[in-house]
């Protein structure tokens, strides 16, 4: 582990002004991933900004009958919130399906947005990785590839975006709040994480020196039709090798909205809203989740070993599709896929 200065402000300006002043700086919350990183060599910051004192747990009413999460309230505290159970159903599903109790107890919901893949090549600084190291290439092209992307990849990077929660948030049309030393800015979820193309070392779109200080869910939960369906090597602790999270509302035996995000599959959560346009209006039935699921996956392509996830990742959507339907999503405390 590299020499590094460690602050820990009072304020969320103080933050900002030291997560500004030098370059590669690095907010430190729960430090369930970051740690980890500076442990192997993969991350050095040389300042390590501690923002566990400011003012960012609360979970807090919006004007427009949604929540703002702090960025600091962990994930076992939003997962139980009786707010979030309530209204937000699908989220508190997709928290649970994650980690273990210790690291969500631990982990917080603006470092669950930071994660980093979990590519064995980005954790091993022997190999080329260009997201690590860019210019170096992709050792995972001709690797060991099993669970890289299928969706989104580029011929820079195939890694994968780790985060459940965050496959959630995509489909409930999260927002995320920053602070920069710029001032303030919001930005939609679909537009925070970003796809590998020619700079995989940028995993979304924050500016430097910016920080998370909220992410704000809009008042429609989709509290009756949902799921969490994440297909993974073993029933605990472990990440998706396809994750599907569906949130639908269903009118007089029709589809009148539609939320279908992908986990597991690429870069950052995957989602086609062209695709969910489509299913408004259509009956839920096995022939419209076929057609949403073959609709999704046109255009995936695997690399070898992860070849398999073309079909698993179909089979999911549809399944997943069906529990959403049938108003009967996946239980995260047994976690065995019916």
């Amino acid at each position: 582990m590299n020499r590094f200065e460690y602050l820990r402000p009072d304020s969320i300006s103080d933050a900002v002004k030291a997560l500004s002043g030098v370059p590669g700086a690095q907010a430190l919350a729960g430090g369930t991933n970051l740690v980890d990183l500076m442990k192997y060599d993969v991350a050095k910051p040389p300042r390590v900004v501690d923002i566990n004192r400011l003012p960012l747990r609360a979970i807090e009413e919006t004007a427009g009958g949604g929540l703002k999460i702090g960025a600091l309230v962990s994930n076992s505290d939003l997962a139980w919130d009786s707010r979030i159970v309530k209204r937000y159903p699908l989220l508190a599903s997709a928290i649970l399906a994650g980690a273990s109790p210790q690291l969500r107890n631990a982990a917080t919901t603006g470092g669950n947005l930071l994660q980093r893949t979990r590519c064995y090549y980005f954790y091993d600084p022997s190999t080329p990785c260009n997201k690590r190291e860019p210019g170096t290439g992709c050792a995972a092209v001709d690797g060991v590839n099993r669970i890289h992307a299928i969706l989104g990849a580029s011929e820079s990077c195939i890694a994968v975006h780790p985060s459940d929660m965050c496959v959630a948030l995509a489909a409930l049309d999260a927002t995320v709040h920053l602070q920069g030393a710029d001032g303030s800015r919001v930005v939609p979820f679909s537009e925070f994480h970003r796809l590998p193309a020619d700079q995989p070392q940028h995993d979304n779109t924050m500016r430097p020196g910016e920080l998370i200080t909220a992410v704000e869910l809009p008042a429609s939960g989709f509290v009756s039709y949902y799921t969490y369906l994440k297909i993974r090597d073993r029933l605990s602790y472990a990440f998706a090798l396809v994750s599907v999270a569906v949130a639908l509302k269903i009118e007089a035996g029709a589809i009148t909205d539609a939320r279908v995000a992908l986990g597991g599959v690429a870069h950052k959560p995957w989602r086609d809203r062209d695709i969910e346009e489509w299913m408004r209006g259509k009956v839920p039935d096995e022939e419209t989740f076929v057609s949403c699921a073959e609709a999704l996956l046109r255009g995936a392509k695997g690399v070898g070993q992860n070849n398999f996830k073309l079909e698993l990742a179909h089979r999911t959507i549809v399944r997943a599709l069906r529990q959403a339907a049938a108003a009967t999503p996946q239980d995260q405390s047994s976690k065995i896929v019916r």
